[in-house]
């Protein structure tokens, strides 16, 4: 397999001029072409899927198939120009739309104002356009709508059910809707038409600008890669679909560990794994399906999960299950074979506490887990010194950080002087830091610029590497166990399609590039490319 390094950056990050306070499935085109300058070949990016009303996290989906309609450029869309563009807005779209782009953070409920206003202008045009006289377009939703109907359906009429009874889990619809009573739905269907209809057109706008922004980075030599979160939330299409596959009164965790000393307890439904797996675990496949159509490979978001999943239910203690080690190898390797299936590679999120027998497993079917560099030790051996990445295996994921992890700079600054020296007892990093002047006694650039070699010299073939550790930034995604301001809305400092007159970001491009090239991992017929 070919050396490569990857970058980590949430699509809500990257925005662009056009954008509207939030990354846009069209911003992947420049963030691509400047991922090309600088040798970059792939990108990690956090899961699409439609959030829960009032959630930001990308892990708090209601849906496994969707992609947020949060995400879709509407200066893009020919619907929403011609039904007056941002002029037509009203005013509190307007304001709404002016908070959202002037943020250096993103302004969730402002962007979700000013785009369901304008989604829905769009919308509303189409149909009475184009959907009733039946045009060409009206025919390529239809066909799009044949065939996405195993997802799509129950998806636009969850949504359109929900904002019939706004404020109610689907647990507290009326039982034929909760109890999804055959003829309730074929009633519903009929009497919400055109909702049902405006969610799937937004669904099909959406692909169609994802698909073009896959090619378009493709023609830039980058390849997508997606994340499969574990699973969703109780108040999602999916599981009012599918009710007895999840234990709705048990809720999913961690259990306790050395960063979380009562465990974590997420909020999300339990699987029922036994149904799970009697039906030869449909619903994964079909997720993997999805992915497969959307990503030339994914991450297994809480890989542990997929063999033992820790339950802690409303009342009595927390339970694994499967409870023995035999069943939950059997499970986890029958899961990830479900998802190999899909022939898009897939990588394993192996991080935190993993049993030993979990990684074994990985390495039986060949399935690449992750290195963070700063949690690789010797943890048994005395001192704990860090491993050389030179020795990480060549079927694995060497990584600065991640989503949840602080920055390179943030980690250096509050490690002990302890911590810090058996860091600078890496050869790598040794002879870079003693090969000219300076000092690691504080964050600087030369000190990142020699960690981040360090990292593409590992042994593995894909190094990743989070926007902010290639620049030094301090700005974290997103700090685990937290509920607060800070999560999930940080925004790149500059206009992605602007970075080509950005003196730091040409820098760091120029630099990446040539690093990737002295470690091979640089394509050999690998344009140089151009931002502008």
């Amino acid at each position: 397999m070919a050396r490569r390094a990857g970058l980590i950056v949430p699509l809500f990050s990257a925005w662009s001029s056009d954008s509207w306070g939030i990354g846009e499935l069209p911003d992947l085109a420049p963030l691509s072409a400047w991922m090309q300058s600088a040798g970059f070949r792939r990108l990690m990016l956090l899961p699409l899927g439609t959030l829960v009303e009032g959630q930001t996290s990308p892990y708090s989906a209601a849906s496994a198939f969707a992609i947020d309609p949060i995400h879709i450029a509407l200066e893009a869309m020919d619907d929403f120009v011609r039904a007056g563009g941002v002029r037509a807005l009203s005013g509190r779209g307007q304001l709404a739309l002016a908070d959202a782009r002037s943020s250096a953070r993103v302004r969730y409920d402002d962007v979700r104002l000013a785009k369901r206003e304008a989604l829905q202008r769009a919308a509303t045009r189409f149909i009475s356009e184009e959907w009733e006289s039946l045009s060409l377009r009206a025919s390529a939703l239809a066909a799009y709508l044949a065939r996405e109907r195993w997802w799509l359906d129950d998806y636009a009429l969850f949504y359109a059910l929900s904002e019939t009874m706004p404020g109610k889990s689907w647990r507290q619809w009326p039982a034929p809707l909760r109890d999804r009573d055959p003829r309730a739905l074929n009633d519903a269907r009929r009497d919400l038409a055109e909702d049902v209809l405006t969610h799937q057109y937004w669904q099909w706008i959406a692909e169609g600008q994802w698909q073009t922004a896959r090619r378009q980075a493709a023609a830039h030599g980058v390849d997508l890669l997606g994340d499969l979160t574990f699973v969703v939330e109780t108040q999602s299409a999916d599981v009012w679909a599918r009710p007895g596959e999840f234990m709705l009164d048990v809720s999913v965790g961690a259990p306790p560990d050395a960063f979380s000393a009562e465990g974590q307890d997420w909020g999300l439904p339990t699987y029922r794994w036994d149904v799970v797996t009697a039906s030869d675990f449909a619903w994964l496949r079909q997720r993997a399906r999805r992915m497969a159509t959307l990503y030339g490979g994914f991450r297994i978001d809480h890989l542990i999960g997929f063999y033992r999943t820790y339950g802690k239910p409303a009342d009595g203690p927390p339970f694994f299950t499967p409870a023995d080690e035999p069943s939950q190898t059997a499970q986890g390797e029958r899961v990830l074979r479900a998802f190999m299936e899909s022939g898009a590679q897939v990588v394993a999120e192996d991080l935190g506490v993993i049993p030993d027998f979990v990684r074994a497993s990985l390495g039986r079917l060949g399935v690449p887990g992750c290195k963070v560099l700063r949690w690789e030790r010797r943890w048994h051996d005395e001192g704990q010194p860090f491993i050389d990445p030179s020795e990480f295996p060549p079927i694995s994921l060497a990584m600065t950080g991640t989503h949840d992890t602080d920055t390179l700079a943030g980690w250096w600054e509050r490690a002990s002087s302890d911590e810090r020296a058996k860091v600078m007892a890496l050869p790598k990093l040794q002879a870079l830091m003693s090969a000219g002047a300076g000092t690691a006694d504080g964050w600087n650039t030369r000190l990142r610029d020699a960690i981040l070699e360090t990292a593409y010299s590992a042994g593995s073939d894909d190094v990743f590497m989070p926007m902010q550790d290639v620049f030094g930034w301090s700005d974290r995604i997103n700090t685990p166990a937290t509920v607060g301001p800070g999560n999930w809305m940080w925004r790149l400092p500059w206009a992605i399609d602007t970075w080509a007159d950005v003196p730091d970001a040409a820098e760091r491009a120029a630099w990446c590039r040539a690093v990737a090239a002295r470690h091979g991992r640089l394509a050999a017929d690998a344009p140089a490319g151009s931002i502008h």
